[in-house]
């Protein structure tokens, strides 16, 4: 309160009680957030569009991809997935990623490891994350962790080869090379637009501890060569052509896989101190689905799941640690791959099927080699899921519908590599400059590439 005093005509005083402003109760730079959230989704509750055909149709869509996606990758892919990059997370030694992937590392060693790193596996876009994101934490560099991040899906040896076979050996050889450069010069764009952020990377590396290491390199190299020969033999897809070598390996490729697992537990019982009958236990809760419904192996898959999370969280020292781990990774990726993979569904729809997008429209945007039918191919490639391999079937109507070849090797170099789930989980580990970034860089590098091919072959 303040008082004022002022004077009448005839000379008397008043005293006049001015009221000073109270502080607002009301923070609106706390409430605009909140507000924001609570408006946009009444607005689209308010217009939401039920009476339309093609939206409900674009919903049972989304939900039929997410369906299709947790029958067909979580077990298979991302669960092992997970363990491989918790396996990361411990036992490979920080020491070791910074030697042949760290920010200071030769350029010729450190790209060159990353590509062949990521040719053996044979994952999608969303597969390789959990393991991009285990020797991202370890301390590689940004240039040879974004190289792995592509190549993993991108230089996939079984699609290239049937690329050729369905596609022809023109694109097919494209996609090779084009793969192997993409993976590379992505990587150096990316280590040269964040330089200031590697080289202090680098040089805060110079000061750090040489860690200890438990085991030698050998041991290490075979624990990852068992879980990835699960991982591989786990996801390897029937082949188009019968009675070939690729369709031979597909018939025993469970037979594979539990060779694999079994090596694993013998070298977890030799080196980690498990119990020898806890494997065996394990094995024969294994064996009874296998050998009683061998018609439906996804249930011994999952029993053996659940039986080697069991081995690892029973056990004391580095196998908590591995699980733990391999937790942390699956709790931060899951939830974003489901709202992406919900997200492109909704949008794009399945292969084969349409969401709120229709696909003639896309097949029509596609034709010839124009920089705009380019550019849509890698825009659409980026957004929309391709699961190992369906990119092939999934171009081979497009192209039949009109597509252009230019632009049907751009959507190869950029579709498998991205997605739209992929963009999501890469933001929560990169932050959105770099995924901007990322994703740029291999959108701009895909339109260029389809641009020449499509140049060349209609010469």
């Amino acid at each position: 309160m303040s008082e004022t005093i002022s004077m009448t005509p005839s000379g008397q005083t008043v005293n006049d009680t001015i009221e000073s402003e109270e502080p607002s109760l009301i923070d609106w730079r706390d409430m605009w957030k909140p507000l924001a959230w609570i408006v946009g989704g009444f607005l689209l509750f308010f217009f939401l569009p039920v009476d339309s055909g093609r939206f409900t149709g674009a919903v049972i869509e989304s939900l039929a991809l997410a369906k299709w996606y947790a029958k067909e990758h979580v077990l298979l892919c991302l669960v092992p997935a997970f363990f491989i990059a918790g396996g990361v997370g411990v036992f490979v030694s920080q020491g070791s990623v910074m030697k042949y992937l760290g920010a200071g590392a030769s350029k010729i060693l450190s790209y060159g490891v990353a590509s062949v790193s990521g040719s053996v596996l044979a994952v999608c876009s969303c597969t390789v994350l959990p393991l991009f994101a285990g020797i991202w934490k370890r301390g590689a560099g940004l240039g040879p962790a974004i190289a792995f991040l592509y190549s993993g899906p991108a230089i996939n040896v079984l699609a290239i080869i049937l690329t050729a076979r369905i596609l022809g050996p023109d694109i097919g050889a494209a996609r090779a090379v084009g793969a192997i450069f993409f993976s590379v010069i992505i990587g150096l764009f990316m280590h040269l637009m964040f330089r200031r952020e590697e080289e202090a990377n680098a040089a805060s590396a110079m000061y750090m501890p040489t860690p200890e290491v438990e085991r030698p390199l050998w041991q290490t190299t075979l624990l990852f060569a068992a879980m990835v020969g699960v991982l591989v033999s786990a996801t390897w897809g029937r082949p188009a052509q019968a009675g070939s070598f690729w369709s031979a390996v597909f018939a025993v490729k469970w037979l594979l896989a539990g060779g694999f697992a079994l090596l694993l537990g013998i070298l977890m019982v030799r080196w980690m101190h498990v119990k020898l009958y806890k494997l065996v236990l394990a094995g024969v809760v294994v064996l009874v689905p296998a050998l009683m419904v061998p018609q439906y192996p996804l249930i011994a898959f999952s029993v053996g799941l659940i039986a080697f999370t069991t081995l690892l969280t029973t056990t004391r020292g580095e196998t908590e640690s591995w699980f733990t781990a391999s937790w942390d990774f699956a709790k931060q990726i899951m939830p974003l791959l489901l709202a992406g993979v919900l997200v492109a569904g909704l949008l794009l729809g399945r292969p084969g099927a349409e969401g709120l997008i229709p696909s003639a429209l896309i097949s029509s945007l596609v034709g010839g080699n124009s920089l705009w039918a380019n550019l849509f191919a890698s825009v659409v490639g980026a957004f929309m899921y391709f699961a190992t391999l369906t990119e092939v079937p999934i171009l081979q109507g497009l192209i039949g519908a009109g597509m252009g070849k230019g632009p049907a090797l751009a959507l190869l170099l950029a579709g498998p590599a991205l997605s739209l789930p992929n963009m999501l989980v890469i933001r929560s580990v990169l932050g959105t400059k770099k995924t901007v970034a990322f994703v740029a860089l291999v959108v701009v590098m895909a339109t260029i590439s389809g641009l020449i091919f499509g140049g060349l072959v209609t010469r």
